[in-house]
């Protein structure tokens, strides 16, 4: 139940940005936290000290738990609302975190990993939506960003709790840490409670008079508004040109006009690089590579993993900062340059284990994996986001999202499950793996994807508009309106996009 614990306007807009930035600490905060405590002597005993293949199916068990959530908050989430799924996402949270944290065996850990990532997929698929449905598009860009700069920080935290609590020793080093996930998850239920639903939802649902209440209360404007008129009637606009023309998943590889099917796959493209750039092979595992291969003792690897993840945030000041300055393409472009650089210069690093200069060149790959985390921070970890949601024809919006984030946490499952083995197996040619990726992504770039820096939702439609699949009159109408200043499109989009 909604109840109105802050005041109209600044402080209402500040407790629903301060709620989405928790939810996503929290989501860091999962992502991280395996990542120190996975080589705990009594962790892997506990546990009967798995294979490098089987503790890989452990640990990645969590991305089907994230598949699955974001398939259910397909379905689901438009049904129960906003709030609800938020709601929800944090008790399948902490419940996954309470299995896990009191786990003996293995089945039970899985089962709570598998639970917890059923919470972070309706988590990381509602949250900046929600987000982006109440605040002003002029914001919007800095905001979701700027969630993804908070979950490096849940990262960087999780790293130096689970440093600190491996000096209690016993169990308790690494239930506390897993144990943790609850108090941030409860924090995030009770904040949702004293904020709105989306304006878009309850138009939908009928609730008219009380989504125009919250764009109100929202902006801390009078009725009548001339911002809260025209928002309302964008709404109302957009839900009848749905109604009169339903979704259908067919849709989206159909050959139209606005090549809605490309734009999806771009919107996979992007999401694809952005994990297989190799975030979660330092994420998931640095402490265990810098064990293994850097040869540091496990203490002296969980501080320097948790100051290797804090340059990942660091990084992610850049977009956070300058996104709608530098635009998408080039901080894509050189991060990717950046990313395979230091990927090729650990590989080179870590080739000389075994021999007399091992120790030295072996600390010198730290340094290479802290730029690697600048460089990734920088590029594709904030833009792909933003990339996937506004490349997207508006009526596929949602549904091209949701395909485009299955194909995220797809990918993630299997690069965190076949990790252990290909460290084990290839050691330091496992980096040359991810330098080739790196290295592949900057033509792709170079020729796939336009620059959306500064342009309209429309704008971006007619950098993919293809005028000779418009019947006659609609070509005509487009070409007098490609400047963009009249909504030439959205009569596109009215028709259905129509065949020619």
């Amino acid at each position: 139940m909604q109840r109105d614990w802050f005041k109209p306007g600044a402080q209402l807009r500040l407790a629903i940005t301060a709620t989405c930035l928790a939810a996503f600490v929290l989501f860091g905060y999962d992502q991280g936290v395996f990542g120190g405590l996975v080589t705990h002597p009594n962790f892997l005993s506990t546990f009967g000290h798995p294979a490098p293949d089987f503790l890989g199916i452990i640990v990645s068990i969590y991305n089907v738990g994230c598949f699955v959530g974001c398939a259910l908050n397909l379905y689901f989430g438009p049904r129960f609302g906003r709030r609800e799924a938020i709601w929800g996402a944090m008790c399948l949270v902490s419940l996954g975190a309470i299995l896990q944290c009191t786990s003996y065996g293995v089945p039970q850990m899985m089962v709570g990993r598998f639970i917890t990532g059923l919470g972070v997929g309706i988590d990381t698929s509602t949250v900046p939506m929600y987000q982006a449905e109440l605040c002003k598009p002029e914001v919007r860009g800095r905001l979701v960003t700027t969630e993804v700069l908070f979950v490096a920080l849940g990262i960087a935290v999780a790293y130096f709790l689970d440093f600190g609590f491996s000096f209690l020793g016993g169990s308790v080093a690494w239930r506390v840490p897993i144990a943790l996930q609850v108090p941030l998850a409860v924090g995030v239920c009770v904040l949702v409670v004293g904020l709105p639903e989306t304006p878009r939802w309850l138009w939908q649902q009928g609730r008219v008079e009380e989504a125009v209440g919250v764009m109100r209360r929202v902006h801390d404007v009078p009725e009548g508004d001339e911002y809260v008129v025209r928002e309302s009637e964008e709404i109302r606009k957009a839900i009848e040109i749905e109604a009169a023309s339903p979704f259908k998943w067919a849709r989206i590889l159909r050959r139209d006009p606005l090549q809605t099917g490309y734009r999806v796959g771009l919107a996979c493209l992007v999401l694809f690089m952005n994990q297989w750039a190799g975030i979660n092979v330092i994420v998931f595992y640095i402490s265990p590579v810098l064990e293994g291969s850097v040869g540091l003792d496990r203490n002296t690897a969980i501080i320097a993993g948790g100051c290797i993840n804090l340059a990942f945030a660091v990084g992610s000041l850049v977009p956070a900062l300058g996104a709608d300055r530098l635009g998408r393409r080039k901080p894509m472009m050189f991060g990717a340059a950046g990313m395979g650089l230091s990927m090729m210069c650990v590989a080179i690093l870590l080739s000389f284990n075994g021999t007399d200069k091992e120790r030295i060149t072996a600390n010198a790959s730290i340094a290479f994996f802290v730029t690697y985390m600048i460089s990734f921070g920088a590029s594709l970890n904030a833009i792909p986001w933003v990339y996937a949601t506004e490349i997207l024809p508006i009526r596929v919006r949602a549904q091209g999202t949701a395909l485009a984030v299955f194909n995220n946490w797809i990918w993630v499952f299997l690069i965190v499950m076949v990790t252990p083995t290909l460290v084990a197996n290839l050691q330091w040619k496992t980096y040359l793996i991810f330098m080739a990726f790196n290295f592949g992504f900057i033509p792709v770039i170079y020729f796939l994807f336009p620059e959306t820096k500064g342009l309209t939702l429309e704008k971006i439609d007619f950098l993919f508009l293809k005028e000779d699949r418009l019947p006659a009159k609609e070509r005509m109408e487009a070409q007098d309106n490609s400047n963009g200043e009249k909504p030439g499109v959205q009569l596109l989009e009215q028709r259905g996009e129509a065949e020619p």
